[in-house]
């Protein structure tokens, strides 16, 4: 088992930043990939950003540039930190983990970002 701990969210302005954070417990060591999805009202959940075990990072398109993926080893903790912030970027932030045999999810952290 592995569960995630979501937390940094909040309201910002347009072309603001934030930091999101996931405290990741438990079956740590069996983790392949970690990272965030995002789900706005009325739309499906989408990939953001993942980075697997060996450190490779992919982004969605539409924050390529603009957010990134990184994380402390330490205390089994991944961030993104999000800049540029788009009223678009608006949505319920969370964050995944897959092992092997399954994938766990957060609780999610919303993100609203005014215009």
């Amino acid at each position: 088992q592995v569960q995630l701990v979501e937390s940094g969210g909040g309201l910002v302005q347009a072309g603001g930043s934030l930091t999101l954070s996931c405290a990741a417990s438990g079956n740590t060591f069996s983790i392949n990939a970690i990272g965030w999805y995002r789900q706005a009202p009325g739309k499906q959940r989408e990939l953001v950003a993942v980075m697997s075990s060996g450190g490779s990072r992919n982004y969605a398109g539409t924050v390529k540039g603009r957010f990134t993926i990184s994380r402390d080893n330490a205390k089994n903790t991944v961030f993104l930190q999000m800049n540029s912030l788009k009223p678009e970027d608006t949505a319920v932030y969370y964050c995944n983990a897959d092992t092997v045999y399954e994938k766990y999810w957060g609780r999610g952290t919303q993100v609203t970002v005014s215009s």
